[in-house]
């Protein structure tokens, strides 16, 4: 809450953090994504008045699950953030994971937003290539649960991921 600490700190690897409590939506998230899946989460609550926990990773490996499987039984869904690469990506192994332990608890399949798979674009079209705070919402409406009244800004449906797929994008 307060920023970087100015004295000594640690921080335990393995053990996600929640940034911020929620009820209906668990939003997990590596590196700077983070900061617009909060911007998501704002957006969540105000427009629709979905809840959301954003728990950020902080490492990979180790990881310890417990917290986000316990956040994924009382929500029942979650999305899977970070700037990698969607292909390939550490997520997908998260994603088979919490669907393998909380299989029981999920309303929808998991959902991995990640950075479009091609080569890291110039400074301009970094808002294309990046997981945005709209792609949670759009990503949400398309593969967990319609919005009311919601216009999707980008496709993620199964059509479109078989067209970038078989592209190769």
């Amino acid at each position: 809450d307060g920023g970087v600490p100015s004295e000594y700190y640690e921080i335990p690897i393995g053990e996600p953090d929640i940034k911020r409590a929620g009820s209906d939506l668990t939003i997990l998230t590596i590196g700077a994504t983070l900061y617009r899946a909060l911007a998501a989460a704002d957006r969540f609550e105000r427009e629709f008045g979905i809840h959301c926990e954003v728990i950020d990773a902080r490492s990979i490996v180790p990881f310890h699950y417990e917290k986000v499987l316990e956040s994924v039984r009382r929500t029942g869904k979650i999305i899977l953030a970070s700037d990698a690469c969607q292909r390939g990506s550490i997520l997908n192994d998260f994603a088979e994971n919490i669907t393998q332990a909380a299989f029981d608890y999920l309303d929808a399949p998991p959902v991995v937003l990640g950075a479009r798979n091609w080569i890291t674009p110039i400074y301009e079209l970094e808002k294309e290539f990046f997981p945005q705070a709209e792609w949670f919402l759009d990503a949400y409406h398309q593969k967990i649960k319609p919005l009311p009244d919601y216009t999707p800004v980008y496709t993620f449906n199964k059509t479109e991921d078989a067209r970038r797929n078989e592209l190769g994008v």
